[in-house]
């Protein structure tokens, strides 16, 4: 496990700097706030050595780093969407978000809640009729509808500290 983690925090912290370098010149992060922070989903990326695909988020607010282990399915249904791409059949996510929109449904943002014995845990947060809803997803879900809604995702302060802590790069698998 703690060569895996390893072999991930590298991925992750060789994807990240690249993008980083894209964004040279950027001011230095703000001073740590309370709460959940919006990320930017960077990239799906498999680990060199095992293959094994993992969905790499970067904190907006702090820059903190997470990468979340998912399988070939999630990967596939977070990346067509992150790379712009138009399948020629709808996947689920796609057909999830037309029976939303035929039901005056709105995907309002998902925020991934916790980390618990090696597994992520996230909510989808709707709106109809001006009542809001607060669905259980599985975070690779919730982050294939939130892209394709373009709406944000949100992780909380405590996933970051659970899957390394301030600055760490590798997830709990």
């Amino acid at each position: 496990m703690t060569t895996r983690r390893a072999v991930l925090g590298a991925l992750v912290t060789l994807t990240l700097a690249t993008a980083a370098g894209a964004r040279e010149g950027t001011a230095p992060a703000a001073p740590k706030a309370a709460g959940p922070q919006e990320v930017e989903v960077v990239a799906v990326a498999l680990d060199p050595r095992t293959q094994t695909p993992a969905v790499l988020l970067e904190g907006k607010r702090d820059k903190r780093h997470l990468a979340m282990v998912i399988g070939p399915a999630e990967a596939t249904g977070i990346a067509v969407p992150l790379q712009g791409l138009t399948p020629p059949r709808p996947l689920t996510h796609d057909l999830f978000l037309t029976l939303f929109g035929r039901l005056n449904v709105q995907v309002t943002r998902v925020v991934i809640t916790d980390l618990r014995d090696d597994v992520y845990y996230a909510t989808l947060q709707l709106t109809a009729g001006g009542t809001t809803l607060t669905l259980d997803s599985r975070p690779s879900d919730a982050i294939a509808l939130a892209i394709r809604a373009k709406v944000p995702v949100l992780v909380e302060d405590r996933v970051f500290d659970k899957a390394g802590g301030p600055g760490a790069a590798g997830p709990r698998i």
